[in-house]
């Protein structure tokens, strides 16, 4: 699935909901699951991982559709690379 699906997705099924909850209220969820994110990472299982990755996505996706950002066009700041120095690797300092 691509970002601009996801947030399609994410708002078809949420968003009335989170927007109704409002911003900070989701930010304080996302905060919650990266959290959950960070045990899963250090202690989870595989499966688990996973299951929190998706968790922090569909926040990160509920979030940008409350506030207009377009994911995609978002990340295309990395499209080639570091956006600092360009280069893929990074060569900045």
């Amino acid at each position: 699935m691509d970002l601009a699906h996801l947030q399609d997705v994410i708002e078809r099924t949420y968003g009335e909901r989170d927007r109704e909850r409002g911003v900070p209220s989701t930010v304080a969820w996302l905060a919650e699951e990266v959290g959950e994110l960070a045990q899963a990472v250090r202690k989870g299982s595989q499966a688990q991982r996973e299951h929190e990755f998706a968790d922090v996505l569909a926040w990160v996706a509920s979030l940008a559709n409350q506030v207009g950002v377009d994911l995609t066009r978002a990340v295309d700041r990395y499209a080639t690379g570091c956006p600092r120095c360009g280069a893929s690797p990074c060569a900045c300092p």
